[in-house]
């Protein structure tokens, strides 16, 4: 990892072009090859950057660069496009590299597949009398997470997010439609399952007939907070 804070400015020239002015950049070159320009607000995400694979080339300035301060110009060819980034850099301010070695990758913690799990193991959760059929039941559009059976023994599908939106709730709606058309299956109710779900998203689900269901995950995993109340 190569960090370089640099007074410069920036173009993008490929299927688009792009100027970034003049100013004091953070200019970040990782080992697989990516650049990216990063400011220091606005936003957590790079003003500009070239992806992997690429090639960067340190030049001189030419005559009429120098003149107007450009002390050296990188220029970033992506390997596989005509898209580059040049970088005319004006003044080095700071500059550090430094090996990061392997990286292991992200371990996430409550992601839907732990939720779906969770839940196929505390089906009641449900609602009593309910039982599980099987986890990512497939259909012809992709998997249901959870087809169960309730104490009445109609099909119930349930869709699970971590957060829960109304693309959520179009999914389950889709899904809907698909299973009520077996006669072995229907009719099937649906009930949107998450961590959180969206003001919008439960209007939306209410008003198709689908229930919601707000799951505390920390609940679910037994895990005891009690350490941590007042009360």
């Amino acid at each position: 990892m190569r960090l370089v804070i640099a007074r410069c400015s920036v173009d993008y020239i490929g299927r688009l072009r792009a100027h970034l002015p003049l100013a004091t950049r953070l200019l970040m070159v990782k080992a697989d090859g990516s650049v990216l320009i990063h400011s220091d607000g606005g936003s957590y995400k790079p003003l500009n950057w070239m992806s992997p694979p690429a090639t960067l080339r340190v030049a001189e300035p030419e005559t009429e660069d120098a003149e107007s301060g450009v002390q050296e110009v990188w220029h970033v060819q992506h390997a596989k496009s005509d898209d580059r980034l040049v970088i005319s850099i004006h003044e080095h301010l700071h500059e550090y590299s430094h090996d990061l070695g392997v990286d292991p990758g992200l371990v996430k913690d409550g992601v839907e597949a732990d939720l779906q799990r969770l839940l196929a193991e505390q089906i009641d959760r449900l609602g009593p009398g309910h039982t599980l059929v099987r986890r990512e039941y497939m259909t012809a559009i992709g998997p249901v997470d959870i087809l169960a059976r309730n104490a009445d023994g109609g099909t119930v599908a349930v869709e699970l997010k971590r957060r829960g939106d109304i693309d959520g709730v179009e999914q389950l709606t889709r899904y809907l439609e698909l299973l009520n058309r077996d006669p072995l299956l229907a009719p099937v109710k649906g009930i949107f399952a998450a961590q959180q779900i969206k003001p919008q998203a439960r209007v939306l689900a209410t008003d198709r007939g689908i229930a919601c269901l707000t799951l505390d995950y920390d609940e679910m995993r037994g895990v005891d907070d009690a350490d941590s109340r007042l009360f």
